[in-house]
């Protein structure tokens, strides 16, 4: 048998509404802080993620899907959603719109590693991305979007980290700083962080290896080596979720894994889902637009995997409503009522109402039976005395009552 590819799964009817349930929200949410979606290709040119997300990152270097195409062009399935909507902000001239820009996105994304409890190898993504502010306010309101998301799915045990990794002027003077603190201990990090500690040092403290981050323990961190205009961005940015009443962590070691990150990055992590506890994360990436060939123009989003956001909810007991139900299931005895039955669930699903009917020849028993386990809210029997006389009897299904009305009057009997 035909299963699956290793890292990906199946949503399937029985679980599909707990998806829709949130994406709806999502979109809810999202869409009265004023973002408006965006759909970008499910494949890019590789060149997007290695200038865009950093060739030191494991996402570039470790785990993205690449291939040469039949035209021998390098492509790669999008590990990540901020790299393409950069490049379809400038490609679509959206940098001459109203600023600031504001976009959302739900998406499949692809990272090849080690599927584990909320980490797939297909993973979908709801993302924002707000283009052209550099304000603190901007920051603070992007971090105010996901707090209220949390809160409204009822999410809690989660803690905000932010931390302040400075600019490319400020981050080149305390990269001095690091590679003179580690270089006595080269030879004992793992290989990758070797090759990163002249490359790109800060990638370090990303590592998942034991031994890189005890030998990391006591490096100097970026948050105290920040530039004052990198220092007075992060004070205004804390002020502005402290006039918010959003609680948060100062965490000094937080460099995100994505190499576009300046200034403020955070997180949002569970308590309840054990090692991959990192639900949501982002920052600001002020010199990605440029760096991908526009003009400058400041950026700040997030990610947030949806995976990870329903095992938490799973893992914390909170219960999604189920889908509604079928309305009606119409059963008909006969042939002549089989073909009227059809004309009925036809004119009752044209008024908007989710209507059913039998497909495999079942008797009436049967019917009743298939009836009360797709949980339909009510049902009505026809045969040839209802056809001729026009008159069905409506059953609520959960009450037990019964009604008798006119089978053109049957929507208007229902209570949905």
């Amino acid at each position: 048998m035909i299963t699956a590819p290793k890292g990906t799964i199946d949503i399937t009817p029985k679980d599909v509404y707990k998806w829709q349930y949130v994406e709806n929200l999502l979109r809810k949410i999202t869409a009265g802080f004023n973002f408006k979606e965006i759909r970008t290709p499910v494949f890019e040119h590789t060149e997007l993620f290695q200038r865009g997300v950093g060739d030191t990152t494991d996402v570039v270097s470790k785990e993205m899907y690449t291939f040469i195409d039949k035209a021998d062009r390098s492509i790669t399935l999008r590990p990540e959603g901020t790299a393409g909507v950069v490049r379809s902000f400038l490609q679509n001239g959206m940098f001459a719109d109203a600023q600031p820009t504001k976009l959302y996105y739900i998406i499949p994304c692809y990272r090849y590693e080690k599927p584990q409890a909320g980490r797939l190898r297909e993973f979908r993504q709801f993302g924002v991305e707000m283009f052209g502010s550099y304000e603190p306010s901007a920051d603070a309101d992007v971090i105010s979007l996901v707090k209220l998301i949390l809160n409204k799915l009822g999410v809690k045990d989660i803690t905000l980290n932010i931390n302040n990794i400075g600019c490319p002027k400020c981050r080149s003077e305390y990269n001095k700083k690091l590679i003179e603190c580690l270089e006595a201990k080269k030879d004992k990090l793992c290989p990758t962080c070797q090759e990163r500690l002249y490359k790109n040092p800060m990638r370090i403290f990303d590592c998942k290896s034991e031994i890189c981050q005890e030998l990391i323990k006591d490096a100097p961190k970026m948050f105290d080596s920040v530039c004052d205009d990198c220092k007075d961005h992060f004070d205004k940015v804390l002020k502005y979720l402290d006039a918010m009443e959003i609680a948060y962590n100062i965490d000094k070691g937080i460099v995100r894994g994505l190499d576009y990150y300046t200034k403020t990055v955070f997180e949002f992590v569970s308590n309840s889902i054990g090692a991959q506890g990192t639900v949501c994360g982002g920052g600001r990436y002020d010199n990605l637009v440029e760096e991908l060939g526009g003009k400058p123009c400041a950026g700040i989003g997030f990610a947030m995997g949806i995976e990870r956001l329903l095992l938490v909810m799973e893992n914390t007991g909170i219960e999604i409503p189920e889908e509604e139900t079928c309305d009606i299931f119409v059963a008909a005895l006969g042939e002549n009522a089989d073909f009227k039955a059809a004309k009925i669930v036809a004119d009752l699903r044209t008024a908007g109402i989710k209507a059913e009917k039998d497909h495999l020849a079942r008797s009436l028993k049967a019917q009743m039976k298939f009836a009360d386990k797709i949980k339909a809210k009510y049902t009505v029997v026809l045969g040839d005395n209802e056809i001729e006389n026009n008159k069905v009897t409506v059953k609520n299904m959960k009450t037990g009552e019964q009604q008798e009305t006119s089978i053109e009057n049957i929507a208007n009997m229902l209570e949905i």
